[in-house]
């Protein structure tokens, strides 16, 4: 199956990661979130954890990028996406924990649009029990619809539920403002 029931593991999946992310970073300031929905409880997903390294500094990019190619990540330039850029394991170095667990790894600065909708989206799902109730039935719907191949899933989902995730997300900033 492609989606799986939700386990606390992806937490410590998470900071699995981090941990082995922080050794190739260490005196670069930076953040780690976990995001997408591996990081919202209660939520069924495919069992990949999503990880955005977050910065400040244009000239923090350059001293995370040479880290992480230092724990065997390459740059796979932003795939589409501004402010978003894309870390993929090369084969040439091998760690027991990023090899071991799935993940995807977006470096973003702290401005960055693509940042801000992992953010918002991931924090309206954790507070909103009918929004996730609500997006786990559509991705189990689409993982349905695409016949469990991961590649129709991805392209499905991108299509139907972009206006969704632009709903909650439009949700999200007017209960922040609300609330400030």
């Amino acid at each position: 199956m492609l989606i799986e029931k939700y386990t606390s593991n992806w937490v410590q999946y998470f900071k699995d990661i981090k941990g082995e992310i922080a050794k190739g970073l260490h005196g670069i300031a930076y953040t780690i979130q976990h995001v997408g929905s591996t990081a919202v409880p209660n939520l069924d997903a495919k069992p990949i954890i999503d990880i955005d390294i977050v910065y400040t500094e244009p000239i923090d990019f350059a001293s995370i990028k040479a880290g992480l190619a230092a724990l065997g990540y390459f740059h796979n330039g932003n795939q589409g996406i501004e402010e978003r850029e894309v870390f993929k394991r090369n084969g040439t170095y091998f760690n027991e924990i990023l090899d071991r667990i799935t993940h995807h790894l977006y470096v973003c600065p702290a401005h960055s649009k693509a940042l801000e909708r992992h953010m918002l989206s991931r924090d309206f799902l954790r507070k909103n029990d009918w929004a996730r109730l609500q997006y786990q039935q559509m991705k189990y719907e689409l993982a349905e619809k695409s016949h469990q191949d991961r590649k129709r899933y991805a392209a499905l989902k991108e299509l139907e539920v972009n206006g969704f995730i632009d709903s909650i997300i439009a949700k999200e900033k007017n209960q922040g403002s609300s609330t400030s």
